[in-house]
């Protein structure tokens, strides 16, 4: 088996923080069991042998959630301590953790540091756009909280990126947010669109995204990143640098700019394994940590279920002359619910933006 990425809810769909659009909130609610509680050590170890067994080249266990941290710091320290007990072949293994920062004690942070993790923290820009549909309980406000991680973040020297949702509320101050977390010398920044509900029409919800707004809201994040970099200062945005990549014929890194679904191995607190976070449901599960191989699970029919819709190109994208760069984008934006997936449901707004920027992105990807 080549390298192996392990994306780990540790704590199911458990979370201290409601945010209105919350995707994984709504594909628990599909599904028997909302939540499987908190990972146990011996599922853990299980996940942690098989991996480090069957990974070649290199491992990494990357947590998400919910709300991982709500697992707590000694399960952490536990499966830290696993992966050093089990890695007989010496394997570079990594760690990344995405968290909503709203309640880090300050015995995180030096775990975090010494064992290397990156650390993604979930924020929607200022508190303006913050606390539009990130609502701590009883619908406080987050932001005060969430920022006292990054500063923690930054004094602690961990390695760190900020992740924007853009919804309805939010695309329009595309400018405000990037200005904000630029002057704040937060230097890795990632933006996706919030995601309607799975299988569901589109643009029905307060918060969804029209491809309208997410047009112009890339268009304008461009305009701002590009003037930045041509005067010296740079800010990692990861859609762009992917398409600058792509130009150059590099293969994206980003499994949404593939064109193709693959296997992701997304484990849930007990043991189950699922092909793609946007996908958790019973219908995809292909295994179990604590009875299948990570081999098997990858190759098993659910799996190849699972891969085979998102094989086929819609009909408007043969000829289209963005494909190369879109590539029909991400299955979870394509699916309605139906048998077939459809066109994605931002084609519009790559369809204004790929015009709008495609010079300056052919001459940062010859410059490069």
């Amino acid at each position: 088996m080549p390298p192996l990425y392990l994306l780990i809810k540790p704590a199911s769909s458990n979370c201290n923080m409601h945010c209105d659009y919350c995707f994984y909130c709504d594909e628990a609610k599909k599904r028997e069991q909302y939540s499987y509680g908190y990972m146990e050590a011996d599922t853990a170890e299980n996940m942690v042998k098989k991996a480090l067994e069957e990974a070649e080249g290199q491992c990494t266990f990357a947590f998400q959630g919910g709300e991982p941290t709500l697992a707590g710091l000694p399960f952490f320290q536990h499966f830290v301590s696993a992966v050093e007990q089990y890695n007989k072949k010496g394997l570079p293994v990594s760690y990344a953790i995405q968290t909503n920062g709203f309640d880090l004690a300050e015995e995180w942070f030096p775990f975090l540091k010494k064992h290397k993790f990156l650390v993604g923290v979930s924020l929607d820009g200022p508190k303006s756009c913050q606390d539009m549909h990130r609502h701590g309980p009883g619908g406080v406000s987050t932001f005060q909280r969430v920022w006292s991680t990054i500063r923690k973040l930054k004094k602690y020297g961990i390695e760190f990126n900020v992740l924007t949702v853009l919804n309805g509320s939010n695309a329009p101050k595309i400018g405000e947010i990037y200005r904000f977390l630029t002057e704040k010398e937060i230097w890795y920044q990632q933006y996706i669109p919030c995601l309607d509900p799975l299988g569901e029409d589109k643009g029905k919800e307060e918060y969804s995204l029209s491809a309208d707004q997410l047009g112009e809201a890339l268009k304008e994040l461009f305009d701002l990143w590009y003037e930045d970099l041509i005067h010296g200062k740079y800010v990692y945005i990861r859609q762009f640098e992917n398409w600058v990549g792509i130009l150059k014929g590099f293969v994206p890194e980003s499994c949404n700019m593939c064109g193709r679904c693959s296997v992701q191995t997304v484990v849930e607190a007990n043991g189950d394994v699922y092909p793609c976070d946007f996908y958790v449901v019973d219908r995809y599960r292909i295994g179990n940590v604590n009875t299948d191989s990570f081999a098997d699970m990858r190759n098993s029919d659910t799996a190849r279920e699972y891969l085979e819709p998102s094989l086929e190109t819609d009909e408007a994208c043969k000829g289209c002359k963005w494909y190369p760069l879109c590539r029909g984008g991400c299955r979870r934006e394509r699916d309605y619910g139906e048998e077939k997936l459809r066109l994605n449901c931002f084609c519009g707004a790559y369809q204004a933006f790929f015009p709008y920027v495609i010079e300056r992105l052919e001459q940062l990807a010859s410059a490069r």
